[in-house]
């Protein structure tokens, strides 16, 4: 079993930065996808960005150029650098693993972490 415990959350005003982190323990051997995703209230869930056992990194569209998702050398750690924050971008962030994917693009998260709360203001 993996387990996911999400940090770093709280209250910013927009234009500023935030950095969430996500603690991996359990077996991360051979090939994985660990993804950010996020949800706010009356909206469904989205992923953010993702990174696989390569270090190839995925991107939504409206975070690409302002977020960035990373690993720490150990990789026990995953990282959401959120640059530029939006108002419109306040949700609960949930890390999330697959363990056993082919690709990111397929990827199927068994693991999720209990979500980090970020809210962005005027």
């Amino acid at each position: 079993q993996v387990h996911l415990v999400e940090s770093g959350g709280g209250s910013v005003q927009a234009g500023e930065s935030l950095r969430l982190s996500c603690a991996v323990s359990g077996y991360m051997s051979g090939r994985y996808c660990l993804a950010w995703f996020r949800q706010a209230p009356g909206k469904e869930r989205e992923r953010v960005a993702n990174i696989n056992n390569y270090g190839g990194t995925g991107y939504a569209g409206y975070v690409k150029g302002r977020f960035t998702i990373s690993q720490d050398n150990g990789k026990n750690t995953l990282f959401l650098q959120m640059n530029s924050l939006k108002p419109e971008e306040t949700a609960m962030y949930y890390c999330a693993a697959d363990t056993s994917s082919g690709g990111c693009l397929t990827s199927y998260f068994s693991f999720w972490g209990q979500g980090t709360q970020v809210t962005v203001s005027s």
